[in-house]
């Protein structure tokens, strides 16, 4: 089963292409072919450029390309786009899997053999527990975050006696190296959902004036403003406080739950900077610790086994001139925390290997949805580093705590998706302002990312029956619900790891949900995916 997305009329017409958007794809293996088989499709509403290379090659080529050509948005998938995300000067929009490319792709591997394998990227990690309740599948997950996981997530799925690989296009290569068939986890609709999303940046992009200009050095823009929209004072608030921090070189921290916007505005901090650099991003939550410390700091060559001719510049060194962005703050473990503190104070970075320092001109802005200050008195988190990195600092608020400004969101986001207006009744929209949005902005702009592809088959004004029909999450939800708290509230920092048992008890008493069972635990969901994966059998 697959949903296609409707096509803009726009098409009808051949538009002058040195007016469309330019939109590059990077891509190897199987994602290349899937890709070539699209862009066909899109040919006439972007001139779309295909860079078949990844990780390191295509950062080095697209460097190269920008400095003489002009591009607005990359499109990448899997472990290809999370490496490319925090290395690139243009915004990159991730080819995701949903739960339709899930269920087809298990069908088809279900027809190979039945002990079936899903490897997926850290970042692209679909839900699948109902399918394999639901058609008896036996599956086994695995997730990775480097080339060398991934050969390592292969080897013990083979080992353990898994007879087919349903995963990312680098997963099945190394499937099929070890003699196990592969099944590609992406479709053509999932491709095409990317290159929508590509162009209604690119179209956000140049309402608000921040299209990238053709010339030759780093492209600045800023990011869109979705999750800083709103008239509420808190909002107004948020927005002033940017404004004044901006032009600062001072390090700012930025505090919120999930889904409340801080990347956005981490970019809005960089693009109101003056700063000549790029921003670059990393989340801190999202790598293990053994590389963290040369991903975030590079290495020399010769530093460690396997480390690349010539060394690596880390991410601090990257940021040169612009500016750091240090998601989940709070999962740096300790010892780089001093790494980060010496940069911070001395403006020099110390490369793994090496004897001489590097200077560094960069500005820091880190992120949590954790207390830093409870880390603190847990000893998890340094006293002086706390101190250094809250030099400023901004509170996001919960949509919750905002809720007037609900019918402006949903508004602005059925726009974003190609409707003139929100087509919903007035007793429907009011119920969407009366629901506490435990995943905040990022929860709203999904569920009318749901409510646009059923509105496109063909219905006029969407009811309340039919709201609740396709957003079930709503059901029971009203004003007088408490809102989610956020994760400090659930339990202290210090807590310790939950064993194996218990987080397979909580997983299934939450329905497989990952992200309520890190609310509970008061992680984040970063933390929780790498505490499963620690306990997943060897």
């Amino acid at each position: 089963m697959s949903i296609s997305l409707p096509r803009h009329r726009s098409r009808l017409a051949d538009p002058d292409p040195g007016a469309l958007p330019v939109i590059w794809t990077v891509s190897v293996s199987r994602l290349t072919g899937l890709l070539g088989d699209v862009i066909p499709e899109f040919d006439r509403r972007a001139r779309i450029v295909p860079i078949n290379l990844g990780f390191e090659e295509a950062v080095d080529v697209i460097g190269q390309r920008l400095r003489r050509e002009h591009c607005d948005v990359v499109i990448a998938g899997g472990s290809n786009a999370a490496y490319l995300r925090s290395r690139l000067e243009v915004p990159l929009v991730p080819i995701q899997a949903n739960g339709f490319d899930l269920m087809e792709a298990l069908a088809r591997a279900r027809r190979i053999a039945p002990r079936i394998g899903l490897v997926t990227h850290a970042t692209d990690v679909p839900t699948f527990g109902s399918f394999q309740h639901s058609f008896g599948l036996d599956i086994e997950h695995r997730r990775f975050v480097t080339r060398e996981d991934a050969r390592d997530c292969i080897a013990d799925l083979r080992a353990n006696g898994i007879e087919v690989i349903v995963g990312t296009g680098m997963a099945i290569d190394y499937a099929e190296q070890v003699g196990l068939p592969g099944v590609l986890l992406y479709s053509a609709d999932s491709v095409r959902q990317a290159f929508e999303h590509a162009l209604e940046l690119t179209q956000t992009l140049a309402r608000s004036g921040a299209s990238a200009p053709r010339r030759r050095g780093p492209i600045k823009r800023p990011h869109s403003d979705h999750a800083l929209l709103g008239d509420s004072a808190a909002m107004q608030q948020v927005r002033e406080r940017i404004a004044l921090y901006a032009p600062h070189d001072s390090t700012v921290l930025v505090t919120g739950a999930t889904g409340t916007g801080k990347e956005l505005v981490a970019r809005q901090l960089h693009a109101g900077s003056g700063r000549r650099g790029r921003l670059v991003a990393l989340n801190c939550g999202a790598i293990s610790e053994s590389l963290l410390e040369a991903e975030l700091f590079g290495y020399n060559e010769g530093a460690f086994t396997g480390a690349r001719r010539g060394g690596r510049v880390g991410l601090v060194e990257a940021a040169d001139g612009g500016t750091l962005f240090l998601d989940e703050i709070g999962e740096l473990p300790l010892p780089l925390q001093t790494r980060l503190l010496r940069v911070l104070e001395e403006r020099e970075v110390l490369r793994v290997g090496a004897t001489e320092p590097t200077p560094v001109d960069v500005r820091v802005i880190a992120a949590t949805l954790q207390t830093l200050e409870s880390l603190v008195e847990a000893q998890r988190f340094r006293r002086d580093l706390y101190y250094r990195l809250a030099a400023l600092r901004i509170a996001l608020p919960s949509l919750h705590e905002r809720r007037e400004d609900v019918p402006l969101l949903v508004a602005h986001f059925f726009r974003l998706l190609g409707a003139m207006d929100a087509p919903l009744t007035p007793d429907a929209l009011q119920r969407l302002g009366e629901y506490p949005w435990p995943g905040n902005v990022r929860e709203l702009r999904n569920m009318i990312d749901r409510l646009r592809i059923h509105w496109q088959q063909g219905h006029g004004e969407l009811s309340m029956a039919q709201m609740l029909a396709w957003l079930p999450e709503l059901n029971g939800s009203t004003a007088s619900s408490p809102p989610a708290p956020t994760a400090p509230s659930r339990g202290t920092p210090g807590t310790p790891r939950p064993d194996a048992a218990t987080l397979q008890r909580l997983l299934a008493a939450c329905g497989g949900n990952r992200e309520k069972v890190a609310e509970q635990l008061g992680v984040s969901r970063t933390t929780l995916w790498r505490w499963l994966r620690q306990h997943a059998p060897a």
